[in-house]
């Protein structure tokens, strides 16, 4: 998750022919007409599924249009979600749909599982974070491990292969060289295990910890060990090899960067992030109680008539960026079963990308990822630092013309509600974003042509997304794992 990506030299990546994986400035000509994501029968097909507002002539709306529209979504302040509301949306036992995969589904995670085939280290056990270049981040290592669980769970490896495979990996990370000593580095060579910089796998460099990604991994470990008894030592072994008292503070998670050979130790976390990080960390005993409030910080904003909650602490005010998208609230339901976020949050910024959708015909499931090209990273947000729609570096670079259709977003929302609406999104991932190395992250509005980038945590989402359908349940709540550590 964490935003500090750079993109690695050509010649280390496939990502690079289209200009590398991570940071740069974007150049991209012209908009082009926006057409409909489905035909034209198609259209008929989801009106009728789909109540909403008479289908737009796809060659009568341009990317304007939808600018427009989208600038005229706003409206603040917006309806707040109110505490009985909150207590009165509760989390279903059973997910919607459980206990089994249809065809198509069970062909979606054999998919999903081929980019783990193409971009598993055996020396090591940790997955490269993008197709053929060997970089990870603990963020991405946590979408491995649960990736890895769904394989076994799913019938897609057999026992033998999935204990051997967590085994190296587990080992490897209870023995990585740590940032000065205290806890593993925002990123790492993953066949040499070098801490390195953002594409930069060749040089040694230790640039801090991320807090986000260290809560990730938490949770991750802590559902393996749960779950397979005969692998708890090895987990509890990555977890004790961490020096933990620097990673929390007043009940708020922190995280370093270096800047100028100087460290600078930051809080870190707005609403959705925060308090799914934070959750993991929880479950090992730390506290992280301030992190964990959904309350203190929210204020709301309707967006095509939603009320979304968003974080008060944005850019002007705490230099900080305050994304709202789909990924924490996603994680936080098929992981958790909505114990860090309200989920009457999470309905709400679901709603707010379908009435997008009945506005501008437009199918919606943002979340940030990773481009095939400039500028590598973007977060693709409902709503940050007082605009909405935006999507923006985190340098606060906008680049609205390169707003994408997620495929994991569209995935995971739909195993979470199986609605009209996320049925839709689930068909058109299937139709317009396989690739013979897993999944592609998603589909540009503007372009009308995928984003070809192919990455861990888009096919680790999509896989244990269709864990959490399978079981039924909460992925915690299926390991066995009581909130209370």
């Amino acid at each position: 998750m964490n935003s500090d990506f750079e993109p690695p030299p050509r010649k280390w990546s496939l990502l690079a022919t289209v200009g590398g994986v991570l940071t740069a400035i974007v150049a991209i000509a012209g908009l082009q007409y926006l057409s409909h994501h489905l035909s034209r029968s198609e259209n008929v097909a989801e009106n009728q599924s789909t109540p909403g507002p008479k289908a737009v002539n796809p060659n009568q709306r341009n990317s304007t249009n939808v600018a427009t529209l989208d600038a005229q979504s706003v409206k603040l302040p917006g309806d707040p979600v109110t505490a009985s509301q909150i207590a009165a949306t509760t989390t279903p036992d059973v997910a919607p749909g459980g206990g089994s995969l249809t065809a198509t589904e069970a062909e979606t995670a054999r998919q999903a599982w081929r980019y783990f085939e193409q971009n598993w280290n055996n020396q090591t056990g940790l997955v490269n974070s993008t197709d053929n270049f060997a970089s990870v981040t603990m963020w991405d290592q946590g979408a491995a491990i649960g990736a890895l669980v769904s394989a076994k769970e799913l019938g897609l490896i057999p026992q033998a292969e999935f204990e051997s495979k967590m085994k190296t990996m587990l080992k490897t990370l209870a023995t990585l060289p740590l940032y000065k000593q205290e806890l593993p580095n925002k990123v790492y060579n993953s066949k040499t295990l070098v801490p390195v910089n953002y594409g930069q796998v060749d040089k040694r460099e230790e640039i801090g910890w991320s807090a986000l990604d260290l809560g990730r991994m938490a949770l991750w470990l802590k559902i393996v060990g749960t779950k397979y008894p005969q692998l708890k030592p090895q987990t509890e072994a990555v977890w004790k090899s961490w020096k933990v008292n620097r990673l929390v503070k007043d009940g708020q998670m922190y995280g370093t960067a270096v800047t100028k050979g100087k460290e600078q130790y930051n809080q870190e976390g707005r609403l959705g992030y925060e308090n799914y990080a934070a959750y993991g960390l929880k479950l090992w005993g730390l506290n992280v109680s301030k992190a964990l409030d959904t309350q203190a910080n929210v204020a709301f904003v309707n967006l095509y008539g939603k009320g979304v909650p968003y974080d008060k602490r944005n850019y002007q005010n705490s230099q900080a960026n305050n994304y709202v998208l789909s990924e924490p609230y996603i994680l936080d339901g098929i992981e958790t079963g909505f114990q860090s976020l309200p989920k009457a949050y999470s309905d709400r910024i679901l709603a707010a990308q379908e009435a997008r959708y009945h506005a501008t015909q437009q199918l919606t499931a943002a979340t940030e990822d990773n481009l095939d090209r400039a500028p590598y990273f973007v977060y693709n947000t409902l709503y940050v630092n007082g605009e909405p729609w935006s999507v923006i570096t985190d340098t606060r670079e906008k680049h609205n013309d390169l707003r994408f259709l997620s495929a994991k977003a569209a995935i995971g929302w739909h195993v979470l509600y199986n609605t009209p609406y996320t049925q839709q999104l689930f068909d058109f991932v299937q139709k317009n974003l396989k690739s013979e190395k897993g999944w592609y992250n998603g589909f540009y509005e503007s372009l009308q042509q995928p984003n070809k980038a192919l990455t861990a945590n888009n096919n680790g989402v999509i896989l244990e997304s269709l864990l959490y359908k399978k079981v039924g349940k909460p992925l915690t709540t299926w390991a066995g794992i009581s909130s209370s550590p």
